[in-house]
């Protein structure tokens, strides 16, 4: 089957749309939001840029970093990472604006909305996973930086895919720390709910994978 059938695409669109809903709960939250999403949400704090637009030009810059670390061995099938990145970013508009009636009392609702986030993320990279299709410029990046430098240096166990997604998630992180820190004076868009993130989305995905990603490949063909 191709890789840009029909329902591999109609997985990966639902799987982006989950993903931005479960990012806006975070960010209603006002405990953090997630790695991948908390540069261009400061972003958003600190510029007119809305976090959509935002999501668009960081993913735009991981794009940009696979270019130059590739050169001419980059694929041109990859450039379809450029629409996909301009339909997450406008879904991440439309989930904050279909979450902004939810707002929060006490701590422990604060939590709900971190564990029901961490939950719909979830549940939106499974359905990436089953579309097997073109991967978000985050992923994509991760992806391209582990293969080139097993290529360059040998296979090491710092090399894999898993540690390089550390490194990123810790980079785009702390930008978003010295932004939040420098120009909204605090810990603004980074805190608990960011770390819980870190270290929950993978285990929930590890957790729900077996059971729902079957049923999704039998929906792919």
């Amino acid at each position: 089957m191709s890789r840009l059938h029909p329902r591999r695409l109609l997985l990966l669109t639902v799987g982006m749309l989950i993903m931005a809903l479960g990012i806006a709960l975070s960010i209603r939250s006002d405990l953090g939001t997630t790695t991948i999403s908390s540069l261009p949400y400061v972003l958003s704090l600190i510029t007119p840029m809305t976090l959509g637009t935002a999501t668009i030009l960081v993913n735009l810059g991981l794009v940009t970093l696979q270019v130059a670390i590739l050169r001419r061995r980059f694929r041109l099938f990859q450039l379809l990472q450029l629409p996909i990145l301009v339909i997450f970013g406008l879904f991440n508009d439309l989930a904050l604006w279909a979450t902004d009636w939810i707002s929060h009392d006490a701590y422990w609702q604060q939590w709900l909305l971190v564990l029901a986030g961490i939950g719909l993320l979830g549940v939106g990279i499974c359905f990436q996973i089953a579309a097997d299709t073109v991967m978000l410029p985050g992923e994509a990046t991760v992806l391209t930086i582990s293969r080139e430098l097993s290529r360059r240096f040998g296979d090491r166990t710092l090399f894999v895919f898993g540690y390089i997604k550390i490194m990123l998630d810790l980079t785009l992180v702390s930008s978003a720390l010295i932004l939040a820190l420098t120009f909204l004076g605090g810990f603004i868009g980074v805190r608990e709910g960011t770390l819980a993130a870190a270290f929950l989305i993978g285990a929930t995905v590890k957790r729900l994978q077996p059971h729902l990603g079957p049923v999704l490949v039998r929906f792919r063909g």
